[in-house]
């Protein structure tokens, strides 16, 4: 047998092998992760008799995890899913829609734009009957059709800055 022949043989037997060894990770169609993050985005979204917790749980696993400042600060899905219903009381026209999806492997990355009016006092801004509207980035990561773990960063700074503009 040749080098060549014997190279191709033990590639082939290592990516036989790599999916019961866990290296590989089917990758997800663009569909496949609109499917699998709406409910998410959908719970963001404040509306009247919305249940965001529900949502959440649709959307990701169980041990799921939303993570922000670099990583360093990481919440369990029940947390967040409560800060995402005071979230609608503090902002009860809400909306976050996502602007782009980007996919890569089974990694979704979103481009979103979330806007609304508090109805009171937010982030230090006295309640004025302004509106924001800031962008967002998260990547998520999925499994098995659900969300396992979540990185974010939102520009509130900007939605403060419009919401104390004279």
């Amino acid at each position: 047998m040749s080098f060549l022949s014997t190279t191709r043989v033990a590639m082939l037997t290592v990516l036989a092998a790599a999916p019961a060894l866990g290296f590989t990770q089917t990758a997800l169609t663009e569909a496949q992760a609109r499917e699998a993050v709406a409910p998410f985005y959908d719970a963001l979204n404040a509306a009247p008799g919305k249940d965001p917790v529900a949502l959440v749980n649709k959307a990701t696993a169980p041990q799921w995890v939303s993570c922000s400042d670099n990583g360093s600060a990481c919440g369990p899905r029940d947390k967040v899913a409560g800060g995402i219903a005071g979230f609608h009381k503090a902002i009860p026209d809400l909306k976050w829609e996502i602007k782009e999806l980007l996919v890569s492997g089974n990694r979704v990355i979103v481009r979103g734009e979330a806007s609304g009016t508090p109805a009171g006092p937010f982030m230090g801004v006295p309640h004025g009957g302004k509106t924001f509207k800031v962008m967002s980035i998260d990547i998520h990561t999925i499994e098995g059709g659900l969300m396992t773990r979540s990185y974010h960063v939102e520009d509130w700074m900007g939605a403060v800055r419009q919401l104390s503009a004279k």
